[in-house]
């Protein structure tokens, strides 16, 4: 159950994201001054913790999903369920705390 909460939630994520970068994408349309005057929130360090959040969400929705694609496919995974979500947790903090620490190094 938790596992699934998670997956949802950070989808939501990258959607949301996905949707600020489409709109900032857009503001190019108005001119390249538009665009460079929207670049100041970028460097914002709440902006950067927000990134982190979201390489947090890619890296689980991503480690997850591959999960899944094992439950589906994989006739006798559904009796190591937690064995695959302790895996999961793994692979995510494997991936994310050295990305995680190298994008707030600015803010440090």
């Amino acid at each position: 159950m938790l596992s699934w909460a998670l997956h949802r939630l950070s989808g939501l994520g990258v959607l949301a994201f996905l949707l600020l970068h489409i709109v900032d994408i857009f503001l190019v349309g108005y001119g390249p001054e538009t665009f460079n005057d929207l670049l100041f929130i970028y460097r914002h360090p709440v902006f950067r913790v927000g990134e982190v959040l979201l390489v947090a969400a890619l890296y689980y929705h991503a480690a997850n999903g591959v999960r899944i694609i094992l439950i589906d496919f994989w006739r006798n995974a559904y009796q190591y369920e937690r064995q695959l979500f302790y895996g999961v947790i793994g692979v995510f903090l494997v991936g994310f705390i050295p990305t995680a620490i190298v994008m707030l190094r600015p803010i440090f």
